[in-house]
């Protein structure tokens, strides 16, 4: 592949090898120093794989112009890494690279299901989900469109479902994506550079010169002599690292949730609800994330101030003219979206199929082998839960400064309780029928609990006078 390059006009080949590395695997080092800024590497157009290059191919292009509608560009490009896989000959520098990649990957669609289920309850474990099923439509649908009407091209034997979920992997780990100056995008695989890891530790690195079509990797930190060399995905997620790229950091300061808020077109006051919405730079339905640093965004509250308000909360608003719902409408409109948010974080909670504490004593244990499947999905669950306790807590001191501030507030804090067990908030929870004092989501949870609660219940019952019946 180098040799290839080299050739092409690649530049930088000689100060840099590919290398393998204790943690990261497979990657780049660096055979002299580097300064932050100073141009590392650079791919010429002509060895980038593209959409452009894909349908200017002699053989391939044609085929690809006859799919009505023209196929995606993950498509696109995953059909010519698989094209150029399966020739025998010609080709000799892209199938260099070809063979320069790696033979199987470890995003989440290759899981198995027992290794999906530690990360059960989690935006990643029901995206999993959805992926499988829309691939393997999308692949039948490319088998009627494409690969079936030209099996001199595609053979089928090469062009499996398992191999385009490989394609498909390489297209999502390894390219780049830009917007042009015209505001349009390119989506790239870059030789080489594509072996470059990621580190959050140096600054976006990887340019894209739109007059010459080439690639250049810049240094995003200083390097010394035998570094191995990073350039930076951007501020990502665990369920999004694991997702696309295979991998996962743990404790990672970017984790998230995204909370889906919806309204149904024919709710009450939909369409003076939707104005106030779009006023305030929203719609219907809005996917807003949660994330360590704010658990709680203020978009969350301008949603549902607006999506609980009743006619009167509406005819407040537009005489006061709140503006965007930065403010509260009402405490009783506050007090409704915030016990609202609690119930739906605790649920949310409790949907997980391992619980926080669990699974970090299972990875402090040793349960889950250090960085297999299971393990860095253990650690999607863990950086999701994190975000929905803080959300969760920040909703309840809101709530109980509504209920301090206003007094009797319908449906107040005080009217909650969290299960014994699965700390399930509701104000339909019930109590020990001995001691009447802990309350339980229901009959499953109270016999769970009963080893940690024997002793304090009868206690209590003996002081209390009250019998389990």
């Amino acid at each position: 592949m180098e040799s290839w390059l080299k050739l092409s006009g690649a530049v930088g080949l000689d100060d840099l090898e590919l290398a393998d590395f204790p943690v990261t695997g497979r990657g780049v080092r660096t055979l002299r120093r580097f300064k932050e800024g100073e141009r590392i590497l650079t791919i010429p157009c002509g060895n980038l794989w593209t959409v452009e290059h894909a349908y200017a191919d002699p053989l391939l292009g044609p085929a690809l112009r006859s799919a009505r509608p023209p196929l995606s560009v993950e498509d696109t490009l995953a059909t010519y890494i698989l094209f150029i896989r399966s020739r025998e000959s010609g080709y000799d520098g892209l199938r260099s690279h070809v063979a320069a990649l790696p033979t199987s990957y470890s995003s989440s669609i290759f899981f198995a299901e027992d290794e999906l289920e530690v990360c059960a309850g989690t935006s990643l474990y029901t995206i999993t989900k959805q992926l499988d099923q829309s691939i393997e439509d999308d692949y039948r649908a490319l088998v009627v469109r494409v690969l079936g009407q030209y099996r001199d091209l595609f053979p089928l034997d090469k062009f499996t479902i398992e191999d385009y979920k490989w394609a498909l992997c390489t297209v999502w780990s390894r390219a780049m994506d830009f917007v042009l100056p015209n505001g349009n995008s390119i989506r790239l695989l870059a030789p080489f550079a594509d072996m470059l890891n990621h580190s959050s530790e140096v600054k976006p690195c990887h340019v894209y010169d739109v007059s010459s079509g080439s690639l250049s990797v810049l240094a995003g930190k200083d390097y010394e002599a035998g570094d191995q060399v990073f350039i930076c995905y951007g501020s990502i997620p665990n369920s999004r690292l694991l997702r696309l790229y295979g991998f996962v950091v743990p404790g990672n300061p970017n984790d998230n949730y995204d909370l889906v808020l919806a309204t149904h077109p024919h709710a009450p006051f939909f369409e003076q609800k939707h104005k106030l919405w779009v006023s305030a730079g929203l719609d219907s339905t809005c996917t807003i994330s949660l994330t360590l640093t704010d658990p709680l965004p203020k978009n969350v509250l301008r949603y549902l101030r607006i999506q609980r308000s009743d006619e009167s909360d509406l005819a407040v608003t537009a005489l006061q003219q709140i503006d965007a719902m930065d403010e509260k409408v009402s405490d009783s409109n506050e007090a409704e979206v915030l016990l609202f948010l609690v119930e739906s974080f605790c649920h949310l909670l409790g949907s997980f199929g391992t619980q926080l504490e669990k699974l970090e004593e299972q990875l402090a244990e040793g349960v889950y082998p250090s960085g297999g499947d299971a393990w860095a999905a253990a650690h999607v669950s863990l950086g999701e839960q994190r975000v929905l306790r803080l959300a969760r807590k920040r909703a309840e001191d809101l709530l109980s400064a509504v209920e301090s501030g206003s007094g009797n507030v319908r449906g107040s804090l005080s009217a909650l309780a969290r299960c014994a067990s699965c700390e399930k908030v509701s104000a339909q929870l019930m109590l020990c029928g001995r001691c009447k004092a802990v309350p339980y989501c229901g009959r499953t949870c109270q016999v769970a609990h009963y080893k940690e609660h024997k002793a304090i219940c009868r206690a209590t019952a003996s002081k209390s006078g009250a019998e389990m019946k």
